[in-house]
């Protein structure tokens, strides 16, 4: 069944507009930085029901750690549950291994960078790609793929209050965003996770990633590189947090990376000569 068809069956008769987004090459929302409309990543922003929050936040301007509730509440009735709702906080992992994942890319600028690193050091990442921005860097979802990292979708718009969106709105931000990484990546692409922007989880939306094959991805280290805090406070914050099987926060896009960049090239040799290795969240 192709991804339009199931996205009309969840949404039913509201999912026209939604779904002449998807087959167009604009979308509701707009992306990290105020990416403007250009041949390779246009958005035409979709207004918001009365009720719905605007589009004002910037990806990784705020991050803080999301809320710890628990499926089985306000989810949308039907639907095949594909992959579990349940938050992932850790990989699960008993041994001396660690997730590392970044978020709001791919960035042309930043990713490249960040992939050197994680390759010079033989680590892997999981990359939570906001949709256009993927559809505007094909090249970058491509060169993630090809280093043997995974993809995440980090939503179309990044708003950090999407949870109070319409079941329509939030399942267009969730599925609209992993066609387009599927798409940005080539075929045979997959999107294992969904991380909603700054952690703005709920029931609702981990039912609809669910519904759409994808685990709702958290965090248990937040690396706060997006405050730009300098590189030894966003080592410190890493290194105090810490744990077998943790899932670390970070950021590829959203803004100048540098300190992120900088930090990482001291963080992976530590983890290294610590014995820690390098692993994919759970799905």
């Amino acid at each position: 069944m192709s991804r339009h068809i199931i996205i009309r069956t969840v949404l039913a008769g509201s999912a026209v507009a939604v779904l002449a987004a998807l087959t167009g090459c604009g979308g509701p929302g707009h992306a990290a930085a105020g990416a403007s409309s250009s041949a390779s990543g246009s958005v035409t922003p979709l207004t918001p029901s009365p009720s719905s929050p605007s589009s004002s936040a910037a990806p990784g301007s705020t991050s803080p750690a999301p809320p710890k509730s628990t499926s089985g509440d306000n989810v949308p009735p039907g639907g095949t549950v594909k992959a579990s709702p349940v938050l992932e906080y850790y990989t699960g992992a008993k041994d001396r291994s660690i997730a590392l994942t970044f978020d709001d890319g791919p960035s042309p600028v930043w990713t490249p960078k960040i992939l050197a690193v994680l390759a010079k050091y033989h680590a892997h990442a999981t990359f939570c790609e906001i949709g256009p921005n993927a559809r505007a860097n094909l090249a970058m979802v491509k060169a993630i793929r090809a280093a043997g990292d995974r993809l995440c979708d980090h939503s179309v718009s990044h708003n950090e209050a999407m949870s109070k969106w319409s079941i329509a709105r939030q399942t267009y931000e969730i599925a609209g965003a992993q066609a387009m990484i599927e798409a940005a990546g080539g075929s045979g692409t997959e999107v294992g996770w969904f991380r909603a922007p700054g952690g703005d989880f709920s029931p609702l939306n981990r039912q609809i990633a669910a519904e759409h094959g994808l685990r709702p991805l958290a965090w248990s280290v937040d690396s706060e590189d997006w405050k730009r805090p300098g590189v030894a406070k966003i080592l410190g914050n890493v290194h105090r947090e810490l744990s077998n099987g943790a899932i670390v926060l970070m950021h590829d896009g959203g803004g100048d990376r540098s300190q992120t960049v900088a930090a990482l090239k001291q963080l992976l040799p530590q983890l290294v000569h610590a014995g820690y290795a390098f692993d994919f969240p759970a799905k």
